[in-house]
């Protein structure tokens, strides 16, 4: 069985430049498709770049970079803990027969110490952040852990995926504008969390929101490519629910993203540049449906790799919108 995996580039960095005896490890944690990665740290820049627009500043860089790590090590226990938990499954789909758990080159035990050294590391980064951000990252373990197994059980693991890949704007909004929370208090009888003190999460939780319709859409492309060997193997998700209306519907979840977007950058009181410069992103993804074919799996996978792009725009946009222009004097 070939170790190049067919939704990662023939020409990956892992396998031109990685040692051998490493590259199964670097495949675990999909460090040979980084697109991932980027995925799931740009939400979180949006929630630093949207809190630090509410002060007219640009996004602190300290955030940044702490983000971008702790993005690589979530993701890399993620995966691994979801090869762990779908190492049968990845057995009988073509797509993901060659992973490392399923095809035995790393044994279950072996991606499970992977999982763990990955989570500490990433602990000591949150416990970097303030009392919120902390509750907040606790409580994301929990749509962690159910993921893997969402699609066994619903047509639609793209929205928790959602859910789950895009928390980071929560918690880089409160890792910002959080400093103003004094106390937390937690209600296990209720499963109620409140904040003692000023945090409007208002526009953090719209933005979230619109990532969740967004990923609800990309993953709905990506999940194209395994349309046929999902039915075979009885996984569920969005695009063998959806059919034919696959495009479409990736329309509508588009669409959805871009208005609550749009209404969170006005309860944040973006200013003119975020108006200027969105449309922009808005084409990036309203092309992505456009061009979608289920008959074109390579096609899908090229569209889905577009949304770190996108990303990274919408990031961009909403930092440009802290600015506070002023031509009048010209």
């Amino acid at each position: 069985m070939s170790t190049v995996l067919p939704d990662a580039a023939p020409t990956n960095w892992v396998d031109r430049l990685a040692p051998k005896g490493l590259r199964p490890w670097l495949k675990l944690g999909r460090f040979d498709r980084p697109t991932g990665i980027w995925l799931l740290m740009l939400p979180g820049w949006q929630g630093i770049a949207l809190a630090d627009a509410l002060d007219h500043r640009p996004p602190d860089l300290r955030l940044l970079l702490l983000f971008f790590l702790g993005a690589v090590l979530m993701r890399s226990a993620g995966c691994a803990y979801n090869d762990i938990v779908d190492r049968d499954i990845d057995a009988k789909v073509a797509r993901t027969a060659g992973r490392p758990v399923a095809s035995g080159q790393i044994s279950v035990r072996a991606a499970w110490a992977c999982v763990i050294v990955c989570s500490l590391a990433s602990l000591l980064i949150l416990l970097s952040l303030n009392l919120v951000s902390i509750a907040l990252g606790v409580a994301s373990l929990a749509l962690v852990a159910a993921y893997p197994f969402m699609k066994r059980i619903t047509w639609w693991p793209q929205a928790w995926l959602g859910l789950t890949f895009n928390w980071g704007i929560l918690l880089g909004f409160t890792a910002v504008a959080g400093g103003a929370v004094d106390e937390v208090f937690v209600d296990f009888r209720k499963f109620k969390v409140e904040f003692g003190g000023d945090l409007d999460l208002a526009p953090a939780l719209l933005l979230y929101l619109s990532a969740v319709f967004w990923t609800l859409g990309y993953d709905t492309i990506y999940a194209v490519q395994d349309i046929e060997d999902d039915a075979l193997a009885g996984v569920k998700s969005s695009a063998r629910r959806l059919g034919s209306a696959a495009p479409r519907a990736v329309a509508g979840f588009y669409l959805a993203a871009i208005a609550l977007a749009g209404v969170s950058a006005w309860m944040a009181n973006l200013s003119w540049p975020f108006w200027l410069i969105a449309p922009v992103w808005a084409a990036l993804l309203l092309r992505q449906p456009l061009r979608l074919k289920l008959d074109d799996p390579a096609g899908a996978l090229a569209l889905f790799q577009t949304n770190a792009f996108s990303a990274f725009v919408l990031f961009a946009v909403i930092a440009a919108g802290a600015l506070r222009l002023n031509f009048s004097h010209l």
